[in-house]
């Protein structure tokens, strides 16, 4: 680490000799917020760069005047002449464009210029302004919208980029893996939008800072707090309710801090109707949370310190007594009690510690350590009371079910920028990793029976990654973006390696057109097993093991992009496969615990490959998306489906959104959006044969229904795997937000309805059996649904 430090400081003195560097922090004028993306650009030389994760940018130029320009989308530009004659530092106050009167707010890096592509970023005030259910904002649902990302199912915020699957998406918040995204058994996220700053989406052309997962990377970013004066914002709505508070700690207001909490309360609506139903011998609920909180400190103009903090949770929990008349031997009676209990929680506990560094005006630094924590807990006991020979007897039974994982990181990175046409990443990331797949205890003090644990035994594995990035142009028209990632991972004495080469590069066919391009590849040490497609709690997470191999990627994509008024275009090709993909094997699931999970998957792979187009505005009155996807997707495992290959579950040939918020005017805006997915593939039986017993004459076959007159029992015959396709998955949600202005801040009302014309879309299919037939069944979930929200700031 000493010698790569040496080296970056020494190619920071070997430029030439007329350069000098402006450097500094781009941020919000009125909260003090740091600007992840901000472009600055030298408007006499045409030369520029953008603003990193923490807001820090660096410029090097020749010496002289700059008329230097500072974009960012939803702020005012602003316009600085420097005098460049030696190494300068100048921090960068943005204005908010809703702040402003008769103001064209302009966005970041264009779309064409970037090297990068499959690459989206979602402005967090077109996700707080689109209808969702229930009215609660939601990141991953807005993802969802975007090209190339799927949902699974009806409601469900999981993401399926590009024909991966659920695990295969790297969902980093505040530079901390999440392994759980899902509240309410996948209805919500965990991420509450009132504390987001930023949200960067990756579908392909991976950054090589990036690595473990094959599909994608979900960048999300927590505001920092505001260090101007103290603000809180919060909303009161059907389910749930939020607050954030933020501002600064001590005069100086070098420190700063945010806290944000979120809870539903959906057990005290049900509980009176549990009660009512069991005439007073039920109790339950269920109810979620999630608290978010941050301080960062400036120690220095060169170092800061941040500390950020996540804890959500899911609880689900049932309890009930009663009692009966018990007869006793001498022909008396008297009363005997159940009581139990049962109960279903997971969650999420993420913790961070940053400090910045900047060691000269063209280089930045930022250690991080991390903890990352993910639980899922089912339980279930009874306890029986009685008199038995002059005694009261407690006999007691309690079985749980624990799975998880736990997550410790160190990781240091470095950017460098010796010119506005070279930057330099690299780092270097060392994570040790304790699987716990699942474990099921059983207690009692039931005379005779003893308590008993099953289940895989704890895993533990060391995980190392390094990497190296270099983004330079090699002529005006020509940009590249190419480094290596490598990583390593350590588990049962088995050592796996793997070196991932990375490039995009984008040519200018004219001002405001490129061409781009992209290869990668993509190496994951853990996998997710799953029974289901709406991301339950009951997903175990595993690592590559010495019997289980890690799964590996290649993405190769090719593109155009366009910027035109302030609308941004692509349409993308890509081809990805995908190897050593796991899945339960025929009749296997975690309920099983007398196996081990490695006897009960099977491996294969996959592939995937589509057109993408997306036409985005991010800003003004109104703005929005259109997206396109037309793909498919594959799997083959040659222990299922008699080794052939078949349509991956979310397989889906034509996917359309149509996103749109438009601003009547200062205190009234209409948000709209529109969705169309061709339906899931299912397994659907194609025949039933009825087995004999040994007075039978013999096997006979019906096609499509059953005989309930004949001996024997029913054997369903499947032709293929997912060989029906449900129906076409469309709806249309629409919100209508009112907002007024206050002596003691903001208010807005806001209502609107999911699914607006009531479309019965398919959740679920099941085959129903009657005597004269088998019938095909549909399950829908959301009807039209209206809601409505109550939002505040001050």
């Amino acid at each position: 680490m000493k010698k790569l430090t040496f080296l970056l400081l020494l190619a920071s003195f070997c430029t030439k000799a007329q350069n000098f560097t402006l450097n500094g922090y781009v941020r919000d004028s009125e909260t003090g917020e740091n600007l992840i993306g901000a472009t600055l650009i030298d408007q006499n030389s045409s030369q520029g760069t953008i603003s990193n994760t923490f807001g820090f940018y660096s410029l090097t130029l020749p010496k002289g005047l700059l008329s230097l320009k500072v974009t960012y989308v939803g702020y005012a530009p602003q316009e600085y002449i420097v005098d460049l004659t030696e190494n300068q530092q100048l921090n960068v106050n943005l204005i908010a464009g809703s702040t402003l009167e008769e103001v064209v707010v302009t966005a970041d890096e264009n779309i064409e210029q970037s090297p990068q592509m499959s690459t989206i970023d979602v402005p967090v005030a077109q996700i707080k302004a689109l209808p969702v259910l229930m009215g609660e904002s939601d990141i991953l649902k807005t993802i969802q919208l975007l090209p190339g990302v799927q949902s699974g199912t009806e409601g469900s915020s999981g993401v399926y980029v590009r024909g991966g699957g659920a695990d295969q998406n790297l969902i980093i918040f505040d530079g901390v893996p999440v392994y759980n995204v899902s509240h309410l058994f996948g209805f919500f996220s965990v991420f509450n939008s009132d504390a987001i700053n930023r949200v960067n989406v990756v579908k392909g052309g991976f950054p090589a800072r990036y690595g473990g997962r094959l599909s994608s990377v979900i960048d999300i970013s927590m505001k920092e707090g505001n260090n101007q004066e103290f603000k809180g914002e919060g909303s009161i709505g059907l389910i749930s309710s939020k607050l954030t508070l933020e501002g600064p700690i001590g005069k100086d207001k070098k420190t700063s801090f945010i806290v944000s909490g979120r809870r539903t309360y959906i057990d005290l609506l049900t509980r009176p109707i549990i009660h009512a139903a069991s005439n007073g011998e039920n109790k339950g609920g269920y109810y979620f949370y999630d608290f978010n909180a941050k301080i960062n400190h400036k120690l220095s103009e060169k170092d800061r310190l941040y500390l950020s903090f996540y804890n959500g949770r899911d609880k689900g929990f049932s309890k009930y007594k009663s009692d009966y008349r018990y007869n006793l031997e001498d022909g008396t009676t008297t009363t005997a009690y159940d009581i139990g209990d049962a109960g279903i929680g997971w969650g999420n506990n993420i913790a961070a510690l940053r400090w910045n560094h900047v060691f000269t005006p063209r280089l930045f630094a930022n250690v991080t350590g991390t903890f990352s924590k993910y639980e899922f807990k089912v339980f279930g006991g009874n306890e029986s009371i009685y008199p038995e020979d002059g005694k009261t007897i407690h006999n007691k039974e309690y079985v749980e079910y624990v799975s998880g994982i736990r997550d410790w990181s160190a990781k240091i990175d470095f950017d460098y920028l010796p010119s506005p046409r070279h930057s330099v990443k690299t780092g270097l990331a060392l994570t040790y990793h304790k699987f716990n797949p699942g474990v099921l205890g059983y207690d009692t003090n039931v005379e005779g029976e003893n308590d008993t644990i099953i289940g895989a035994t704890q895993t533990r594995s060391l995980e190392l990654a390094s990497y190296i990035e270099d983004d330079f142009s090699l002529s005006n028209n020509l940009r590249v973006n190419a480094g290596l990632h490598y990583s390593g991972f350590l588990v049962n004495n088995k050592y796996y390696n793997s070196l991932q080469p990375r490039i995009s590069v984008r040519y200018l066919l004219s001002k405001n057109l490129s061409l781009k391009g992209s290869y990668a590849t993509m190496t994951q040490y853990v996998h997710l097993l799953t029974n289901g497609s709406i991301g339950l709690p009951t997903d175990l997470w595993v690592p590559a093991t010495d019997k289980i191999a890690p799964q590996r990627s290649w993405q190769a994509a090719i593109g155009v992009a366009r910027t035109f008024n302030r609308y941004e275009m692509s349409v993308e090709g890509y081809y990805k496969e995908m190897n050593n993909q796991i899945t339960y094997d025929e009749g296997a699931s975690y309920y099983d615990q007398s196996a081990d999970w490695q006897e009960k998957v099977v491996v294969g792979q996959g592939n995937s490959y589509g057109l993408e187009f997306l036409l985005q505005k991010k800003t003004g009155r109104f703005s929005g998306w259109v997206g396109y996807t037309l793909s498919k997707t594959n799997r083959q495992y040659d222990d299922l489906n008699f080794g052939k290959r078949f349509p991956y579950k979310f397989d889906r040939r034509h996917d359309i959104s149509i996103v749109s918020v438009f601003d009547v005017n200062e205190r009234f805006s209409i948000s709209g959006t529109w969705v169309f997915g061709t339906g899931n593939a299912v397994t659907i039986p194609q025949s039933v044969y009825r087995s004999h017993d040994e007075t039978d004459p013999g096997p006979q076959a019906y096609d499509y229904y059953y005989d309930y007159d004949y001996p024997g029992s029913n054997v369903e015959y499947f032709d293929s795997r997912n060989n029906y396709r449900m129906r076409n998955y469309h709806r249309l949600d629409l919100g209508l937000t009112w907002t007024k202005e206050k002596k003691w801040g903001t208010r807005s009302w806001s209502l609107g309805a999911y699914n607006v014309y009531n479309r019965l879309n398919p959740f679920y299919m099941d085959v129903q059996e009657t005597r004269t037939g088998r019938k095909l069944v549909q399950y829908s979930l959301f009807p039209a649904l209206p809601y409505f929200k109550y939002s505040f700031k001050f």
